[in-house]
Formats: structure tokens, C-alpha cells, sequence
């Protein structure tokens, strides 16, 4: 298992599609970093040489990309600060609501949660 910025890539996947398990790699920048570093986008991680890796562990760290932990401190800190400020968008990330003006009278049910049903008793 190939460990790179601090993830373990799976064995079994193309290296493209194993390099966006890294957090703030997609699939473009994935495809341009394996053609930078000559590697055939059909090689699977297990099949990777260790010059290979080396190479990869190059261009990831001389990339100007915030990667794994921190970007996420950069998002988290983002957040707090929308927080502190008490602006609209720091008010819905408090209530855990859709931030972004989608609708919320239906559908929205990953952020508000799921249905609660009201049971009547009976007397």
C-alpha cells in the first residue's frame, strides 16, 4: 500500500482514480500530475515502482495545492470566521442549513436531518 500525504491510496485502482482519495485532488488534477510524472494511466497502484512513487511524492510536495489537513484547516477556519462575524452565511452554517439559497420548505434533508414523525396518543 502506497501512502502518500498522509493517505493510504487503494491497491486495486488505476493510479488516477486512487490519487483524488487525497483530499483536494479531483480527477483533472490527478490526471495532470500522472502525466507530468510519466506514468501510464493504466497502471494500477500495486503495479507502481518506487522510482515512480518517489516522482509522485515530488510533484505533490512542489505543487502550490493545499492538500489533506490543510485544506481542511483552511475551510474550517473559513467557517469560523463566517461564524464570528454573524453573517448570514455564518448563521445557516450554525443552524446546519443549506447555505447557498436552495429552498428548504421540502427536500433539504441531508442538512436538516431526517423526518421526525409526530405519534398522537391515544386517550
Amino acid at each position: 500500500m502506497i501512502r502518500l500525504v498522509g493517505v493510504d491510496l487503494p491497491n486495486s485502482k488505476r493510479i488516477e482514480y486512487a490519487l483524488t482519495y487525497v483530499h483536494g485532488i479531483g480527477i483533472t488534477t490527478a490526471k495532470k500530475i500522472v502525466s507530468e510524472a510519466n506514468i501510464s494511466s493504466d497502471t494500477r497502484t500495486k503495479d507502481l515502482t518506487t522510482e515512480q512513487t518517489i516522482e509522485l511524492r515530488r510533484l505533490l510536495e512542489n505543487l502550490d495545492l493545499k492538500l489533506e489537513g490543510d485544506l481542511r484547516r483552511f475551510n474550517g477556519l473559513n467557517i469560523k470566521r463566517l461564524n464570528e462575524i454573524n453573517c448570514y452565511r455564518g448563521k445557516r452554517h450554525r443552524m446546519s442549513l443549506p447555505v447557498r439559497g436552495q429552498r428548504t420548505r421540502t427536500n433539504a434533508r441531508m442538512k436538516r436531518g431526517s423526518k421526525r414523525t409526530v405519534t398522537s396518543k391515544k386517550k
